[in-house]
């Protein structure tokens, strides 16, 4: 059997195997962020694919922190009994899932948001519209928005929670140089710069105790001038063990004007794995498991992402959009490799749709 199907541990959460969905906005909840029927059937598809952990798309903690419409809300004790449901469709298949929770800062459409927030004020030459500096106050409401989000995904019955801390969201926005200018506890160096990480952690790990599992999409980088390095990536990774995180996932790029996070025409195995660096980094200097996402659609580069020790575990977004079954039919030995041909064109265009594949190609079943 190969490597892909071996049994995995993160936290106390035990994996049937290494194959994740990483965590991608789905676009099927309405105004309120409670779930539609579609995403049940998403779901239904990726448990029955025999994905080893589906992450949620981002779940916004707060009203304020709301990126786009339709996305799927954590906010409130009353949305509870929807993501339960949804839960429901997944564990009825044999599956697992944790909820991403999140907050947009200056990455909130106008449509979504009327008043965006960031750690310090961002001019629209960054993003499409102004974000003010968020004040002391607030901080401290968000930072309790997070513990509360991360209650309720448990009281849903998820199987853990993957808090954002990448692609220029507001945690992302907090660790780097370039969206965070503060000169209070919240900025300066590195040190200063993860307060805000801190606090979230701690008051996540308030409110679901110490067994639950807590994991962090991470960015390791922005990848572009004056943001966070790669060395201030690393360092940070260094510490999540000791703020209660159970299992890291790398990612890097920073959102707004200046996303570099996605590639695009993945064609052949050399382009795959585009993020394998950041593993190679971060392994040196944390004992909890690692997940990687970025290119993955061959078996023999994932097998060899798994063998080498660099990862422990492969996080696919778009191959999964394309093929939830994608991990079944790898399984079985009827595919080698995902359809998924990398154009980047699953965005929905309109309300009502939802995330899906676009791309002139033939979509397995």
């Amino acid at each position: 059997m190969s490597v892909l199907f071996n049994a995995g541990a993160i936290g106390g959460l035990e994996l049937p195997n290494r194959l994740v969905r990483s965590a991608t906005a789905e676009r099927m909840a309405d105004d309120r962020g409670y779930p539609r029927e579609q995403m049940h059937d998403l779901y239904t598809q990726l448990a029955e694919g025999e994905v080893g952990l589906i992450i949620t798309g981002h779940m916004y903690v707060h009203p304020s922190g709301k990126a786009h419409p339709e996305m799927t809300g954590i906010y409130e004790d009353t949305q509870i009994p929807a993501l339960a449901e949804l839960v429901q469709v997944v564990h009825d298949r044999g599956g697992l899932v944790a909820a991403q929770i999140n907050h947009a800062g200056m990455q909130s459409d106008q449509d979504a948001v009327p008043d965006a927030l960031a750690p310090s004020t961002i001019e629209p030459d960054f993003t499409d519209r102004t974000a003010r500096a968020i004040t002391r106050d607030e901080i401290d409401l968000i930072i309790n928005a997070y513990g509360q989000a991360a209650r309720r995904a448990q009281a849903a019955g998820f199987d853990g929670v993957q808090i954002h801390a990448a692609h220029g969201y507001l945690i992302s926005e907090f660790l780097s140089p370039l969206t965070n200018r503060r000169e209070d506890q919240w900025g300066g160096d590195i040190t200063g710069r993860m307060q805000f990480l801190r606090a979230v952690s701690a008051a996540v790990r308030a409110q679901v105790g110490a067994d639950y599992p807590v994991l962090i999409k991470l960015g390791m980088m922005d990848g572009v001038s004056g943001g966070l390095t790669l060395a201030e990536g690393v360092h940070v990774v260094s510490e999540l063990d000791d703020i209660g995180i159970d299992g890291v996932e790398l990612s890097g790029g920073i959102g707004g004007k200046l996303l570099v996070n996605v590639k695009k025409g993945i064609r052949n195995t050399t382009e795959e794995a585009y993020s394998i660096d950041f593993a190679r980094q971060a392994r040196p200097v944390t004992g909890l498991p690692l997940l990687l996402v970025g290119g993955f659609r061959s078996r023999g580069v994932m097998e060899a992402a798994l063998t080498s020790g660099d990862v422990d575990f492969i996080s696919m977004c778009r191959p999964l959009i394309n093929e939830p079954h994608f991990p079944r039919l790898l399984r079985l030995g009827e595919q080698d490799k995902s359809g998924c041909i990398s154009s980047n064109n699953c965005w929905a265009e309109q309300d009502g749709v939802g995330i899906g594949c676009k791309c002139p190609i033939e979509k397995l079943a």
